[in-house]
């Protein structure tokens, strides 16, 4: 929620300053079209350079504009009770707010999965080595790692709604690594966009963990979690395929400014967290937050005196949080993170540039992916209905496992297999497994962990994930070329070791009431 009007305004001037800036480099871009988009070793013009100017103004404007107003003082009302987010019945606002999360978690998956789409292009276009480039996908995981951190402790400062629309403000801006000329300004830029990406995934699910009823909380979590992942996956290879033959490597990355400007317009159906709103003392939002997602308001009865977990506002009082009871369920979710991003942005992200050194064309690279990620989308739905029916701890052990087998298939392929067997089983397996781990994985950690450190600590879940793809980095950065079968068995010992560990420490948080751990 904003502060006021003037909020409003700073908020809306922030977001034309950062569109205007980028629109100031489309000309450079555009005309380019001769040389198939090549940018590499034009001088940046001074539209360009004014651009970037707005883009930096309009980030700050627009973070001033999302600043949060300082409580209304109300404090706890002595004559109404208001049924917390748990016990409500299942809404419009719910199935509005999944929707737009999904639609988020979609914009925010595709950049990350678009690295494997363009490293090719860029190899050609500015004359580098395998080595050379690896320092793009780098830059722009530890931009996420950094995001992830960064951005669910703001969350737990500033709430979890204006953490979301300033990563998506800063989303926008980012487009301009599509016009970027030389590959060192590339690799900040990415940086920059990695930034904004790994802030919204740990945010959006502290966000719906804390507004949707108990009974419907797992598996709409995992399936908002779910259909994100592969909806961007899918997205980014199949607009790959699709624009990259017409426009070159460069689109994809502004395909920012679309997509983070939906993301800004589908603010009106972004809450804030009525939990949070109440932690924080502004009660009559709060209150009217939970009467938007159908939670109901009534007399304080006698018997009402004592029983603070039933007012709704008891996430307004001091609450201690027992830190060791966590260390364990933290190591294991730190292991399954960081397995996951071995997998992710190390063997997927390997995947393109290996089938194209064994011949395959771009086109025939993305339409194998895409049609992975086809065969990968329905887990979201199989996850959830595990995760919510049959036990959030053992789905997301299964997740792990199903990850396992990917990397035995990958390891077993052969060269004269067949297509699906050699190449599409395998790739499906690993997207399903991932995908699953990852929709499990922070909805998990969301539900484990208080409200006050609930963001923060699911973005070190979420930015340990991105630590795995670093070290993935870190390998080709010291051009040491591991080949695939090889790759996929040394990353299969962290696999095995998340799995141990989550069975071992993880809870069990299926219809677990959030109140229960503050």
């Amino acid at each position: 929620m904003f502060a006021g009007r003037r909020a409003i305004w700073a908020f809306a001037l922030g977001c034309v300053a950062v569109t205007a800036g980028v629109i100031l480099h489309l000309p450079m871009f555009l005309m380019a079209k001769a040389m198939n988009y090549q940018l590499a070793g034009a001088a940046m013009d001074g539209g360009m350079l004014w651009g970037m100017a707005l883009i930096v103004g309009g980030v700050l404007v627009a973070g001033y504009g999302l600043l949060p107003r300082s409580p209304d003082g109300s404090g706890p009302s002595p004559r109404v009770v208001i049924s917390p987010p748990e016990d409500a019945p299942l809404g419009r606002a719910h199935w509005s707010l999944m929707a737009v999360l999904v639609v988020a978690l979609i914009i925010d998956t595709m950049k990350p999965a678009s690295l494997g789409f363009v490293v090719p292009g860029m190899r050609a276009e500015y004359h580098v080595t395998k080595a050379i480039v690896a320092w793009l996908p780098f830059s722009a995981l530890t931009g996420t790692a950094a995001g992830s951190f960064v951005w669910g402790l703001l969350a737990d400062l500033y709430g979890r709604r204006a953490a979301i629309l300033l990563s998506a403000v800063m989303f926008v801006g980012t487009s301009i690594c599509g016009a970027m000329p030389s590959f060192g300004w590339n690799v900040l830029m990415c940086f920059m966009m990695g930034v904004a990406a790994g802030g919204m995934l740990p945010v959006a699910y502290a966000l719906l963990s804390e507004t949707m009823p108990t009974r419907h909380r797992n598996w709409s979590l995992v399936l908002v979690g779910g259909l994100g992942m592969a909806g961007g996956y899918l997205a980014a290879s199949g607009l790959s395929g699709l624009l990259q033959p017409l426009f070159g490597w460069r689109i994809m990355w502004f395909l920012n400014l679309p997509t983070g400007l939906i993301m800004i317009l589908l603010n009106r159906f972004l809450p804030e967290s009525p939990r949070f709103l109440m932690h924080r003392g502004h009660v009559e939002a709060a209150t009217r937050a939970m009467l938007r997602f159908g939670c109901v308001s009534r007399p304080l009865a006698p018997d009402d005196a004592d029983d603070g977990i039933h007012a709704g506002l008891v996430d307004h009082l001091p609450i201690p949080l027992p830190q060791k009871a966590f260390a364990g369920q933290t190591a294991a979710l730190t292991l399954a993170a960081l397995a996951w991003g071995l997998v992710n942005f190390g063997i997927l992200l390997w995947l393109p540039a290996e089938l194209a050194a064994r011949g395959y064309s771009a086109e025939a690279t993305g339409k194998l992916l895409s049609l992975s990620a086809l065969i990968a989308l329905p887990t979201a739905f199989a996850a959830a209905a595990l995760y919510s029916l049959w036990s959030s701890k053992w789905a997301l052990v299964a997740a792990i496992a199903v990850t396992g087998l990917g990397l035995v298939a990958l390891i077993g392929a052969r060269p004269g297999a067949s297509v699906f067997v050699g190449q599409v089983l395998p790739v499906a397996l690993l997207i399903i497994g991932s995908n699953a781990l990852l929709a499990m994985l922070l909805p998990y950690a969301a539900e484990t962990y208080p409200l006050r450190i609930r963001a923060r600590a699911t973005g070190w879940v979420a930015g340990c994930s991105k630590l795995g793809g670093l070290a993935a980095q870190v390998i080709s950065l010291a051009g040491v070329v591991v080949a695939l079968g090889v790759a996929a068995i040394s990353v299969c010992i962290p696999v095995v070791l998340a799995l141990m560990a989550v069975a071992a420490f993880g809870a069990e948080t299926r219809g677990r009431d959030l109140r229960e751990i503050g």
